[in-house]
């Protein structure tokens, strides 16, 4: 479907601009009107990390006149495999500042907005009503629906990525004109069922890949030329090397959008029967360092997957992957008369192998609250973190 363009154009160019953009000017689909859109354009990048970081930079460098970029995070030694609008002397600093500072080299006409607040049900209408269009690079299920339900109801479009090892998707999400997220996704998967890239990881370099065709598709929506993904969803599978498109269409059971809600109790972090495993159930990384420096008989079970605990484990802990757990395969090989303490990266996995374990007469079973991560912080920090 060809949409309308998205954004009129600006009074004129510059020389120093048309000198900049005369790889778009010679164009013809693009050329002065097109460009003349580019710089008149309000773009709002949700997330300056794996998908914003090549996102914001090639926004900035296509001309693009106002960019904002919304992140609360800084900027971690874990992120540089990726998120490439990053560098080392960037540690500890805030992303959006990072990103701008990245952007101001790239592009010194392009006009950044820094938001640094956490995006929630109280702030997202306010912070996406002067832009045009919205750009999702986020990794968790809570803000994409947030970040849908916020442009349904003002209206706007937006591009959307996801990323996981080596396969990427993008769409176009647009309900005055076609579907929308949630005709996609009706309900959040169950909690723990989807991996994040935290847990299972992502090719640095698929970032690029599907972080450029998500800013094709918004160079597309605002001088409104080409077939931009609306209604379709692209699915891109590095291995293979192979492009797919899949169709989307409305949901005519959906319900309309009249407000925002609470997105992280709608996703859930985790299940109801995990969250009641863990109540009483929870042990800290002092308290299982307690328990070793003590010689208590227990056994540790590392929860997570084999490639995880090859980069750094607690010492003593034995490996049973959460999915051999929640399967039953692995109950038999479990001691009755031993106590069992689960831990995974960060406890949200080890919260639902308990609630497996205990319905499976394990009852006095106990998990490490915040994981792998909190005993390198709390117990030995000299251990690698990932």
């Amino acid at each position: 479907m060809t949409l309308p363009p998205l954004v009129e154009p600006a009074e004129s160019l510059t020389k120093a601009e048309v000198e900049r953009y005369s790889r778009h000017l010679i164009i013809p689909d693009v050329g002065m009107i097109g460009q003349k859109r580019l710089k008149n354009a309000k773009v709002l990048v949700v997330g300056a990390g794996g998908l914003g970081s090549p996102a914001l930079l090639y926004l900035a460098a296509a001309g693009v006149g106002t960019l904002g970029i919304l992140d609360f995070d800084t900027v971690d030694e874990s992120n540089l495999q990726r998120q490439v609008i990053h560098g080392q002397s960037d540690i500890g600093k805030s992303k959006a500042l990072s990103a701008a500072e990245s952007i101001a080299e790239v592009n010194p006409y392009v006009t950044v907005n820094l938001h640094t607040e956490r995006l929630d049900s109280g702030n997202a209408l306010e912070i996406f009503a002067p832009y045009d269009l919205i750009l999702d690079g986020t990794d968790n299920f809570a803000t994409r629906y947030l970040v849908n339900d916020a442009c349904v109801l003002l209206g706007k479009p937006y591009v959307w990525g996801s990323i996981f090892r080596f396969e990427g998707q993008v769409s176009v999400f647009w309900a005055e004109y076609g579907p929308q997220y949630r005709d996609l996704y009706p309900e959040p998967p169950p909690p723990g069922m989807v991996p994040s890239c935290a847990e299972g990881g992502v090719l640095g370099v698929l970032c690029a890949s599907i972080g450029s065709v998500m800013v094709t598709e918004a160079i597309k929506l605002i001088t409104g030329i080409g077939e931009p993904l609306l209604g379709r969803l692209m699915v891109y599978d590095a291995l293979e090397m192979t492009y797919r498109t899949v169709r989307i269409r409305r949901d005519p059971a959906g319900e309309p959008i009249t407000g925002l809600i609470d997105y992280d109790a709608f996703c859930g972090t985790l299940s109801d029967e995990a969250a009641e495993a863990a109540i009483s159930h929870t042990i800290s990384a002092r308290d299982l360092k307690a328990k070793m420096d003590a010689g208590d008989d227990f056994v540790l079970i590392d929860v997570r997957e084999q490639n995880e605990y090859e980069i750094v484990s607690i010492p003593g802990s034995v490996l049973i992957p959460k999915g051999d757990i929640i399967s039953g395969e692995a109950l038999s090989s479990l001691p009755m008369d031993r106590p069992l303490v689960l831990h995974c990266k960060s406890g949200a996995r080890s919260a639902e192998a308990l609630a497996v374990l205990h319905k499976a007469g394990f009852g006095d079973a106990v998990h490490v609250g915040g994981g792998v991560l909190a005993w390198i912080k709390q117990v030995d920090p000299s251990l690698p973190t990932y």
